[in-house]
């Protein structure tokens, strides 16, 4: 089944209201940008905004890209010198301020992940749509405690068990995600070499692919599509990738690639297409094949 990435954007939504959804650096994210959307709205330069604020035109440019916190004090000079006077944005605009501040819940994990994986983090419990494609392994938010230990191990051979076991915690809270009142809509193109790869002791593998089939069948907003192996060159040119959406209309899609060193990000429009276009053709490759639940089924079955 392939699941279009639909125009999601629905300008009701604002994070002032749930600002503890993505933590703060979405806040940081979207209270930048709506400060750059109101100072280019008026004409102000740069400069003469930095000026009203004591700053220099850099620390600007960082606090309208959404990188590293602010100040209540700057914000409400700035908010004064664009003229906003209205009771409800500036409580928008304060509650912002408020969440780009306040620290995330990973705050406690912060010696297990890399910097820039705050971010990560804060986008992906954001996202209403999660749409990606693994070739090697099952991703985070679907994995089974079991096939997450073993993955965990693997990839942190020399981590003492506790360390282990708050690895495993973080993503626990991350897969809550998928059980929350309101779920992102999940898409996920798992390769046929992923669902095939054996990963840890014996009955590991197949318990994750009875998770699999469970989620597929009984969660609405999971769907899973299988690139069969048969899919040749199409998925061998491809890489692992997620991309991200949000309700936010100041937040664009987002493209992470993961790497042993952590998550790249792209958010370049241009790049961000590319990496769609690679999606919409493995999605075509698939539109052929068996459907998950008959290969998760058959794959449970020994074939």
């Amino acid at each position: 089944m392939t699941v279009p990435m639909a125009a999601v954007h629905d300008p009701g939504i604002t994070l002032a209201g749930e600002h503890e959804r993505g933590g703060r650096p979405v806040c940081r994210s979207v209270l930048g940008s709506r400060l750059r959307r109101l100072r280019q709205d008026r004409g102000i330069q740069l400069q003469a905004a930095a000026r009203q604020i004591g700053a220099s035109v850099a620390k600007l440019c960082r606090l309208e890209l959404g990188q590293g916190g602010c100040k209540d004090y700057d914000i409400a000079a700035l908010l004064d010198f664009y003229g906003v006077t209205d009771e409800d944005e500036l409580d928008e605009f304060a509650a912002l301020t408020r969440g780009a501040n306040a620290p995330s819940w990973w705050q406690e994990y912060s010696d297990l992940i890399p910097s820039q994986a705050e971010t990560h983090l804060g986008l992906e419990e954001a996202a209403t749509v999660i749409r990606s494609y693994q070739s090697q392994r099952i991703p985070d938010l679907l994995q089974t405690a079991a096939y997450a230990r073993a993955i965990t191990q693997l990839g942190f051979p020399r981590d003492p068990v506790q360390t282990v076991e708050r690895r495993l915690h973080l993503l626990e809270r991350r897969q809550q995600a998928l059980t929350r009142a309101d779920p992102p809509r999940c898409w996920v193109l798992l390769d046929e070499a992923a669902l095939r790869r054996s990963v840890g002791a014996p009955g590991v593998m197949e318990g994750q692919l009875q998770h699999l089939l469970r989620l597929h069948l009984d969660h609405p907003t999971v769907t899973l599509d299988v690139v069969p192996l048969a899919a040749g060159g199409t998925a061998a040119v491809a890489q692992p990738l997620t991309m991200l959406r949000f309700a936010e209309p100041e937040l664009p899609d987002v493209v992470c690639l993961d790497q042993l060193s952590g998550t790249v990000r792209i958010d370049k429009p241009s790049e961000v297409d590319r990496y769609r276009l690679a999606l919409d053709n493995l999605a075509a490759a698939t539109s052929t094949s068996t459907d998950a639940a008959e290969f998760l089924t058959r794959l449970l079955h020994g074939h």
